[in-house]
């Protein structure tokens, strides 16, 4: 069997789960699945559906999986959760592989913010917001990037001020991905100008519904407008709804980036994963073109494929990492930096695959535009989540041991710092 006639059913991992309770929730996974998701060899029958009609059918597969014991795994069942081990995680992660789960708008719902709150939330708050997070009764985003702090994100100048019981919040966020369907978010502010730029920096959550808080969605190069800018005029807060300590908020940033890079580069969200545009798709999309046996595009494709194993391999040993309960660490960024390099690399072998067709399609083809969006969105993997040179910078320094970049702000008071839009 070459890779151009491999299956999917080749991702599949062993593992020694086999105790009989295992069996048992195996089992159960497996019925749900066949009853509730769609088969990854079956034709998608989603392509017309709108945004609302995507997240309304998030909502119903989620609160089925509830419904069902099979969500929120490892998190405790006072919050919402199972309060089973990682090796039940992994199971279900195993036999979702072969399945569409529509949980896309979950991503950083679920990836980011349910795992932070589990970390760093009070009591109050995960009792309040963790089993509606894990039902997707609430759906939440993160908000960091504003229009002068993108990879310097310690930059930001976002105002958060105290006033009685009360947190005041003022300025503008960016590139927030999901915020004009999500109910809350986590929002880094600066609650201490005083300090150096990467303390002084606090954790809040916020009510998106809340007056004076304005979306804006961002049309990108694709059409969509998954992103947007959101801007907070005296948005008022509980004083309880700071997440971790006061003006510690860049530890609970870095943690929040860890498992969003776990989330895109290790599959640590959806478990079953999976790119429309891989090596084995290509494999078929060039043997239905007469390209099956070109010799340059059999090499290209067999090298994607050998990345996207490497890349495989990677995601096993951080998920094995998350396993032992190690947090997210450096490594996810070898990960994240991996997959948005394969995502560019898959997307023009689509293009030399379909020639002048991703470009120029006729009329009543519906899915016409999908390899042309497919190029012009992939570098979009360069930027979410961190760009390629912080990641290169994080592998460079944290995995390889290489010397930090020269940094003079260090120690020095924010506000005598003229950065990203701050003037004088």
């Amino acid at each position: 069997m070459t890779i151009l006639e491999a299956s999917d059913a080749d991702e599949s991992v062993d593992t020694p789960l086999d105790s009989e309770e295992h069996a048992r929730f195996r089992a159960r996974v497996r019925e749900f699945l066949a009853a509730h998701a769609q088969p990854k060899t079956a034709p998608p029958d989603d392509e017309d559906r709108t945004e609302a009609e995507e997240l309304a059918e998030t909502k119903r597969f989620q609160a089925a999986l509830a419904d069902a014991g099979l969500a929120g795994i490892t998190y405790p069942v006072d919050y919402g959760g199972q309060g089973l081990d990682k090796s039940y995680q992994e199971i279900y992660n195993a036999e979702s592989a072969a399945f569409r789960l529509p949980v896309y708008p979950l991503a950083i719902s679920h990836g980011m913010c349910l795992p932070v709150l589990d970390d760093y939330g009070t009591d109050e708050q995960r009792a309040r917001h963790q089993a509606r997070i894990i039902r997707a009764d609430e759906i939440w985003c993160q908000m960091f990037s504003e229009p002068g702090a993108g990879s310097d994100v310690a930059s930001l100048q976002m105002r958060a001020e105290r006033d009685g019981d009360q947190w005041v919040l003022n300025g503008q966020k960016v590139w927030t991905s999901g915020a004009h369907y999500c109910d809350f978010g986590l929002c880094v502010a600066r609650t201490d100008p005083t300090l150096p730029k990467h303390q002084g920096l606090s954790m809040f959550i916020v009510d998106l519904k809340a007056p004076g808080v304005e979306i804006r969605p961002l049309t990108q190069i694709t059409g969509d407008s998954n992103f947007n800018e959101v801007f907070f005029t005296d948005v008022a807060i509980p004083a309880n709804w700071l997440v971790g300590d006061l003006n510690q908020g860049w530890n609970v940033a870095i943690a929040m980036l860890m498992y969003e890079r776990f989330a895109l580069g290790a599959g640590g969200v959806s478990g079953g994963g999976g790119s429309r545009v891989g090596a084995k798709r290509l494999g078929a999309l060039a043997r239905a073109r007469g390209l099956g046996d070109d010799p340059v595009i059999r090499d290209r494709i067999a090298d994607l494929y050998i990345r996207e194993r490497l890349l495989g391999f990677t995601g096993m040993r951080i998920r094995a990492a998350a396993a032992a309960g190690e947090a997210p660490g450096p490594v996810a960024s070898i990960a994240k930096l991996a997959t948005a390099l394969l995502g560019t690399q898959a997307a023009n072998l689509a293009m030399a695959i379909v020639g002048a067709s991703g470009q120029a399609w006729d009329a009543d083809d519906e899915a016409g535009d999908d390899w042309a969006r497919a190029v012009v969105g992939a570098p979009a993997m360069g930027i979410a989540g961190g760009t390629n040179e912080v990641q290169r910078n994080i592998v460079g320094e944290r995995v390889l041991g290489l010397p930090k970049e020269p940094s003079v702000d260090r120690g020095v008071p924010f506000n005598e710092l003229l950065v990203g839009t701050q003037k004088p």
